[in-house]
């Protein structure tokens, strides 16, 4: 029997934004299926999030916004993995992108998935696995 390979997520809180309850469903929901999870804390820059997710060669980054910066960070981010040559990692985003526009530009601009609030866990949590895949 071919075993699976463990799927590993970067999850990160760029800026200032503080409020880290959704992100840490995310993770336990991610644990609790198998997933590996890294998670860098608040307050980490973009810079930051890009070289720890190259040093764990993890396969899915997901970034949780919910200050409004969203389409200043998430380039800023994929500029950044591109920069260090891991511009092939798939990056999540999630939080607070209430602008179905702003959704839509940001997976435009390179990111792999962009989830409203509304989305449920479940579907997150598959979505990422079938990222890494």
């Amino acid at each position: 029997m071919k075993r699976r390979r463990v799927v590993r997520v970067l999850l990160g809180k760029p800026g200032l934004d503080g409020h880290d309850r959704g992100i840490k469903i995310l993770a336990q929901a991610l644990k609790d299926v198998g997933v590996e999870v890294i998670y860098t804390g608040l307050h980490q820059s973009v810079a930051q999030i890009a070289l720890t997710a190259v040093q764990e060669d993890v396969d899915v980054i997901g970034v949780s916004i919910l200050s409004g910066a969203h389409m200043t960070l998430v380039p800023e981010l994929l500029g950044q993995l591109n920069a260090l040559g891991a511009g092939d990692k798939k990056v999540v985003v999630g939080g607070f992108i209430p602008d179905r526009d702003d959704r839509a530009q940001l997976e435009a601009v390179g990111a792999a998935k962009v989830f409203d609030q509304d989305v449920p866990i479940t579907e997150t949590v598959s979505t990422i696995i079938s990222l890494a895949d």
